[in-house]
């Protein structure tokens, strides 16, 4: 009884502040409630109202839009304030938090950002989903074995699951944590999580003092979470693949861009406390026509004891669809909160290019500091679907025209497979993020975020200024440079006057866009002398491989000063007369196509059912997913990106093989681009059989060559967790058919023999 009065005036009260509030001219929030997020306000957190998202019913309530006290108190009555400030209070002491105030930016300055992973302690269970985001920053560029180098420490304690009722829950947390030595009141600390609190209130409670660590977490609410401190991901399954994840569903865009169903829903329905209102209130919408959402109360051991009159009715209902086929075939998916503030179904609508409409009031959407979720999503309000669900969230979602559905569509793929497609990528765009804070003068812009290839295949190491990167020359309305350096990598001592590499040398220089030649000296023997070389019209740049590797042909060397590379092996094959329109038509093409590999000798790989994994192959096909950078032009960018994003397992291995270098880059390119590499016309003959001039046998008659080649492919497709070579037919030819004039009469003779 004194429950249901203490119940009765709670909810009286806050009825009574609300009115007060909306008559009593609580406007907009003055300088003091908004200036503590300046740099973090709604439009970062994806929370900001877009231009027009609910059309016909925003405006009336426009007044009630921020989350305050009061909207947390009205779908969570159950919690009692003290119960708030008791849980707040013991949890959130560094609630405070900045990165200016929590972080100790001096421990990256020695090292730059590296990040340290404690030695897992004995008898302690991890989960696979925490030992997946382990294994995935140990595997990273970032990853250092030693503390003294690190700028940011991870526990090897499983955080993921802080739910008291969980079998994967650890107790004791407190007291380990406590006894790490370097703890330090959790300064400089990333602890993950995806559960936090428990029946029946759900709180953000962990357990545990977190102090002045950071929290990557899911399900965090706008309350809780410290702008510029935290970070908010995805809540993930424990089947969500550790590395590669499927690409988006979306295979082609369908104009006028409507599906089968416009919006659907299939999942539990709570009858009684959190995410009960919001769930309860979704059979008023459905129509069983182009809006299907469908609950069920037929969950959990007592499900029976509390069953409603509506009980059997939803469950019928519920069991007659299926729910990967209403995904596929919606437009729109509605993503109302859970228990939680996340849920799976946002990632599997992502996934299925079914644009989320969001119904979760106080959730920090994933990422939200440099994702814009305006462009993939619609943000709605629980509060309006409780008073006006039978006819505004209909009309609502029929009225985005299909222009604007289809970029949202667009832009759910982009962001599912730069982000979100695997743990690996949530984690490593996590550590970005951290990464961007600390070094703030070469942090990412929002553009790099939110534009293809995404954040983490766009390094502001490189450069801040977009138009340095050749994914971004289309939007931009820019060009590249009119002009290639030429890098020939020379193996084979220089002996003759008569060798290939001083014939190559000259053929190139004739190229009216060539600006310069580096000679990169991978060979054991020491330089030769200046006046060895041949006198040309552009200058020849002789520079000496670091370590004599092959990884070195690859560096980002700063005598490369034009955005395209003309890499060739010393042993290609140009002669004079065929230079004009192998290397200048092949310029021009990739002057087209910047952001790909343009080039000759094109190769493929196939799927062996056999011995079931990849294979390499050299036949002359028509079909091919590789052009060999023996011969083959390139954005100066891909050095970099090769240099700093690789790990050094892939580049230690290519070393020691002295082999693969090409196949690696063509994974790298067409990871980031999603798109095969472009072929040209080429010689027949390009030698992958030949022997070098020198006592040292060229690595093309390597009998354990193609074996060589055949492991690389599968080592490499491990590490990116899939295939990423696409493959293609296209052939681009300066002539195109052949004429009755003769040979004799034509400017380029040759031609007709390629």
């Amino acid at each position: 009884m004194q429950a249901k009065k203490r119940y009765l005036i709670s909810l009286l009260t806050g009825a009574f502040l609300v009115l007060l509030f909306y008559f009593g001219g609580g406007g907009d929030p003055g300088p003091a409630a908004t200036g503590s997020r300046s740099r973090h306000d709604r439009s970062r957190s994806g929370y900001n109202r877009p231009e027009q998202p609910w059309p016909h019913f925003s405006d009336p309530l426009q007044r009630l839009s921020p989350w305050d006290q009061s909207d947390t108190e009205e779908y969570n009555v159950h919690i009692s304030p003290k119960q708030k400030r008791d849980v707040n209070s013991s949890v959130y002491k560094g609630k405070r938090c900045r990165m200016q105030s929590c972080f100790d930016f001096s421990l990256c300055q020695r090292n730059g950002f590296k990040v340290y992973v404690y030695p897992q302690q004995k008898g302690e269970k991890i989960s696979e989903s925490y030992q997946n985001i382990l294994s995935t920053i140990e595997g990273s560029r970032f990853y250092t074995s030693d503390p003294s180098q690190a700028c940011l420490f991870i526990l090897s304690l499983d955080t993921l699951d802080r739910d008291q009722l969980s079998p994967q829950y650890v107790h004791n947390l407190k007291t380990k944590v406590q006894s790490l030595a370097l703890w330090n009141n959790g300064r400089n600390h990333l602890i993950f999580n995806l559960y936090s609190g428990t029946w029946p209130d759900y709180t953000e409670d962990l357990g545990f003092d977190i102090g002045q660590a950071m929290l990557a977490k899911a399900s965090i609410s706008t309350e809780n979470f410290r702008p510029n401190f935290d970070v908010s991901i995805p809540l993930f399954s424990k089947d969500h693949p550790r590395t590669g994840g499927d690409r988006g569903f979306l295979k082609y865009n369908t104009i006028p861009p409507f599906r089968k169903y416009m919006l659907v829903f299939k999942g539990k329905r709570y009858l009684t406390g959190i995410g009960s209102d919001t769930r309860n209130a979704l059979y008023h919408v459905h129509n069983a026509e182009d809006v299907v959402l469908l609950t069920t109360c037929k969950h959990g051991k007592d499900w029976q004891k509390h069953k409603d009159a509506r009980c059997d009715k939803d469950n019928a209902e519920y069991d007659k669809y299926d729910y990967r086929e209403m995904l596929h075939n919606s437009t729109f998916c509605l993503v109302p909160r859970g228990r939680r503030l996340g849920s799976f179904r946002f990632l599997e609508a992502l996934q299925a290019a079914c644009v989320p409409v969001m119904l979760s009031n106080g959730w920090e959407l994933p990422f939200s500091e440099v994702i814009d979720w305006n462009t993939a999503a619609v943000i709605g309000d629980e509060r309006l679907l409780l008073q006006f669900a039978c006819v505004q969230i209909p009309s609502t979602v029929h009225s985005i025209h299909q222009d604007k559905i289809l970029a949202l569509r667009q832009q759910t793929q982009f962001l599912w497979e730069a982000y979100f497609s695997s743990v690996e990528k949530i984690v490593l765009t996590t550590l970005e993020i951290i990464q961007d804070r600390v070094i703030q003068q070469t942090s990412r812009s929002t553009m790099m975020w939110n534009s293809h290839p995404g954040g983490l295949f766009t390094l502001p190491l490189y450069s801040s200024y977009l138009g340095d990167f050749p994914f971004f020359y289309a939007e931009l309305g820019i060009k590249p440079n009119p002009k290639f350096t030429a890098v020939i990598h020379a193996v084979t001592p220089l002996v003759s006057q008569s060798q290939p590499i001083l014939k190559l040398l000259a053929s190139v220089a004739k190229s009216q866009y060539c600006s310069q030649i580096i000679v990169l000296w991978n060979c054991d023997k020491p330089l030769p002398a200046k006046h060895r070389w041949p006198a040309t019209s552009v200058p020849i740049i002789v520079i000496e491989g670091e370590n004599k590797v092959m990884s070195s042909r690859f560096q980002p060397y700063d005598s490369i000063i034009t955005d395209a590379v003309l890499s060739l092996d010393e042993d290609t094959v140009l002669s004079t007369t065929e230079v004009v329109f192998q290397v200048d038509f092949a310029f021009t093409v990739w002057q087209s196509f910047p952001e790909r590999i343009v080039g000759y000798p094109a190769r493929s790989h196939f799927w062996d059912n056999n011995k079931e994994r990849w294979g390499y192959t050299s036949k002359w096909t028509n079909d091919y997913s590789m052009v060999l950078t023996g011969a083959a032009i390139y954005h100066r960018y891909y050095h970099f990106l090769y240099t700093h994003f690789l790990p050094n397992s892939l580049k230690s291995m290519v070393d020691q093989l002295a082999n693969c270098e090409d196949i690696l880059m063509n994974f790298l390119v067409s990871a980031v681009t999603k798109l095969p590499p472009i072929k040209v016309t080429q010689k027949k003959q390009y030698k992958e059989t030949m022997m070098g001039q020198s006592s040292r046998a060229s690595r093309w008659a390597d009998p354990d060559h193609f074996a060589q080649r055949q492991t690389c492919m599968n080592k490499f497709a491990s590490w990116f967790g899939g295939m990423p070579l696409v493959h293609s037919q296209m052939r681009l030819d300066p002539v195109l058919f052949k004429d009755q004039v003769s040979i004799l009469r034509k400017k380029y003779r040759d031609i007709e023999r390629l």
